[in-house]
């Protein structure tokens, strides 16, 4: 699974994020897994809706249009329960509860992918 770094334009805020891309990595996403680390995401591209079956921890879900817009924010998300959508979204990023918060995120909001120096 491809990693990049996505900051956020215009603050200090990046986040290291793994691709989920193919049709396997995004049915995957973080089914069974047991955390994930701080400042840590799964981005699962194309992707408008998401579900909490078979997950261990308690997620936020970032929701992006193709631009890397931010155009909703699900916080605390819990394991086994229920369903979350955007249906503007191209792309969604799961990070650990609490992470969204942490990290200053809001709708509006855009992220660029960092170019390695």
């Amino acid at each position: 699974m491809q990693t990049k770094t996505f900051q956020v334009e215009g603050a200090d805020t990046t986040l290291t994020v793994h691709l989920a891309t193919n049709f396997w990595q995004r049915f995957r996403g973080l089914m069974l897994r047991s955390t994930l680390p701080p400042a840590t995401a799964l981005l699962i591209a194309p992707c408008n809706s998401i579900h909490m079956c078979f997950m261990c921890f308690a997620i936020d879900a970032v929701y992006l249009d193709k631009q890397g817009k931010i155009l909703k924010i699900a916080s605390h998300l819990r394991p086994w329960i229920g369903l979350s959508a955007c249906w503007r979204a191209h792309s969604v990023l799961e990070m650990t509860a609490g992470q969204a918060d942490a990290l200053g995120l809001h709708t509006g909001q855009k992220f660029t992918i960092q170019e390695a120096k």
